[in-house]
Formats: structure tokens, sequence, C-alpha cells
């Protein structure tokens, strides 16, 4: 069975991995290209790519495909044409769970992030331009006992509620499109009857919803400008689910206090407008960037592939 590696992974896990199998690695890590991504259709059994892998419909057509199984590293899977690869009979398996609190804990430091202006102080510091203590300087907001509203509702919007709660007593509130039951360990939550009202009561807005076509676009100007005088908003969701240029306007009209994101329609291209805003805190798409979760998804991955190799049901099957 030949078997693609698109991106190197941890030593740890390409060694677990190619214990059991004759992996080909791509070792320019960065990107394939479309050809590069349509050849590898043709010629390998078991395709292993990552968020920026992108497998549109186009790559599948007129082509001889060998490949039935496309085994994601990450969570999500909107890079990858769900319905194409259907067609075609091939499996999709996805790593859920392992980067839970991972991408939690970076929602959280982005959160303290911008509401201690920390990306001010840092630059400030850096470039030596610090005059000293003084009790005005770069005051920020305490996050004790605020609002956090979180769009949706899933796993890692779960796992932050409990860190804020735990940490900085923060009250929890939400919008999802499903009754939401509080489970063990988990504090209340309320939830809001529309994204609209969660806007209006939130502190801070934290976005947990998949990409796609649904959530295109679902925090745009009117839903910013919903959003409490002061509030910040935080995204380690997709990039597509803001409108960049109406959250560029409310950051520098100041009705917003801030945004920490860590992810972007286009990566590793940055919005136009952001780059250099002081209330806005952007990081490189680390939300799973630890050293024990990205292991953990490599072997998760390898879990879906030895099971497509004995002929199994895949434990993490996407279709």
């Amino acid at each position: 069975m030949d078997v693609l590696l698109t991106r190197r992974w941890p030593a740890e896990a390409e060694a677990a991995f190619t214990d059991r199998f004759a992996a080909a690695i791509s070792t320019d890590d960065i990107p394939l290209t479309a050809e590069q991504l349509r050849e590898a259709l043709t010629r390998y059994d078991v395709i292993c790519p990552t968020v920026s892998d992108k497998l549109p419909a186009a790559l599948f057509e007129g082509a001889q495909i060998r490949t039935k199984l496309i085994a994601n590293y990450g969570v999500g899977f909107e890079h990858i044409d769900i319905e194409v690869c259907k067609r075609h009979g091939i499996m999709v398996s996805n790593t859920p769970g392992v980067l839970t609190d991972a991408t939690a804990e970076l929602a959280l430091t982005l959160m303290l992030m911008v509401a201690r202006r920390a990306p001010e102080g840092l630059h400030e510091a850096e470039e030596g331009r610090w005059t000293g203590w003084r009790p005005t300087h770069l005051v920020g907001t305490s996050l004790a006992g605020k609002v956090l509203g979180l769009v949706g509702y899933g796993k890692i919007a779960r796992s932050l509620a409990v860190k804020a709660h735990a940490a900085l007593g923060m009250r929890i509130a939400c919008y999802a499109r499903r009754p939401v039951t509080v489970e063990h360990g988990e504090p209340a939550v309320e939830q809001a009857a529309s994204l609209e009202e969660l806007l209006a009561i939130s502190d801070v807005v934290s976005l947990h919803v998949p990409g796609g076509a649904e959530t295109n676009g679902m925090i745009g100007a009117a839903e910013l400008a919903a959003m409490k005088p002061g509030a910040i908003l935080i995204n380690t969701a997709r990039g597509t689910v803001i409108d960049h240029a109406a959250l560029v306007e409310a950051l520098k009209s100041g009705h917003l206090g801030g945004a920490g994101l860590d992810v972007y329609p286009a990566e590793p291209a940055i919005p136009e407008g952001l780059i250099g805003l002081p209330n806005a805190a952007l990081l490189p798409h680390l939300g799973s960037a630890t050293h024990e979760t990205r292991i953990g998804m490599g072997l998760r991955v390898l879990s879906n592939v030895e099971a497509f190799a004995k002929g199994d049901s895949l434990p993490d099957r996407v279709c």
C-alpha cells in the first residue's frame, strides 16, 4: 500500500507511521501544488493531507484516481471536496478531539493578549519606545467576571468555557442551533435565542463553528455593530467566518475593543488592513501547535490508516 504524507510531522509521529507503512513524505514541507496533488491522487492508495492542501473537485476530473482514503491531519475538512470523494468511492477521515484543549488554550491566550494590550506592550518594549511605568500606560481591561459569548458549543467551546470560568470567573453564554446541556464539571451556560442576542450581551465573543458555505461571512458588518462597544472578538475556528473588511472598520472606529485572530480566509495571507492595528492580536494558525497535540494528531491519522489497511471501520470516518 502506497501512502503519502504531504507535510513533515513531529518526529515521533513520523516514526510511528513509518514503522508500520512505507510512506513517502514531502520533505520540502510546503503546500503541494494543485498539479502535485492531482498526480498524488493517481499514484497513492492513501493521502494524508493537512489544511493547507486544497482538494477541490477540479483535481479529480479526468484523472485515473487510485486513492481510496484521504486521512486528514486535522479536524476541519472543508479543504476537501467531500461530495466528489463520495462519487469516487474515496473514504475521508479526520482527527477529532485531539486538539480540543490546545485550541481552547490558544483562544484564552488571545483573549488575554487583547484585553491586556500585550501586543502593544511587546512592540513598545522590543522597539525601545518604553519610557517607564506610569499610571495611565497601556491600560487594558480585566476579564474577571465578564461575559464570554461562544458562537457554537462543541468540544473546543466547552473546553474554553471551563478554562475561562475556572481561571477568571467569567460567566458563560452561547449561541448554538441545538439545546445545550451542561455536562459534569462544566459551568452554567446561558443559551441565547439568536446570534444577535448573544453578541449584545457578551464582553468577549469567541467563534467555534466549522468553515464552509453555511458559515461564510457569518460575522459581518451588522453582527459587529450588534456587539457591545469595546467588546473583543476571538477567532480560532476558520477565517472565512468573518468579513475582515468590516472587522478592520470596527477596529479602526473603536467600536470594538480589539480582536484576536489565529485563522484567515486565504492563509498564509493576512487580510488587508489588519497588520499594524494596535488592537489586533494576530497569530499564524497556532491553535493545535503543541508538541503533545501535533503528535496526537499524527497518531490519530495512523489509527485510521491502520484500520483501512485491515479492512476495518475507520474510527474517525467523515465519509
